[in-house]
């Protein structure tokens, strides 16, 4: 019996990364490719960010991979001046929730963006991020 190999590609996803073996390894290979990706149901259609393997609306594992793109409407955001550990030298950061319609997206704002010009209801656009340990994450611009 030959030695299996482990997929362990996850692990390059996140400032810190808790999970390095997922079902939907995928989505690193698709940041490495500079797109931003979740799932969509073959079943049921229904869109899922962060990716899924399987469906919760109706149970199918089924599952197809859509693009992140064009525009979503900042919801909410927030400053962080404090960090879960591992966190604690990219403060103060800020998290947000874009609205893309069929699905919502979590992520950080971009930290060139000044405080000031960041309005909830603006338009904004996800992009990958490479950052300077090597790990890769995704990150909210202005539209």
């Amino acid at each position: 019996m030959g030695k299996r190999e482990v997929d362990d590609r996850f692990k390059k996803f996140g400032t810190v990364s808790f999970t390095s073996i997922t079902k939907v390894n995928d989505f690193v290979t698709k940041l490495e490719e500079g797109k931003v990706s979740g799932t969509c149901c073959k079943g049921c259609g229904k869109k899922y960010f962060p990716p899924r393997a399987d469906c919760a609306e109706c149970l199918s594992r089924e599952m197809d991979w859509f693009d992140v793109e064009g525009k979503g409407i900042l919801r909410t955001y927030s400053k962080l001046e404090f960090a879960p550990i591992g966190f604690e030298a990219d403060l103060p950061y800020s998290i947000a929730l874009l609205d893309y319609g069929d699905y919502k997206v979590f992520g950080r704002l971009d930290s060139s963006i000044p405080d000031d010009e960041v309005k909830v209801g603006m338009e904004m656009t996800t992009a990958t991020n490479v950052l300077s340990n090597g790990q890769l994450n995704y990150i909210f611009k202005k539209a």
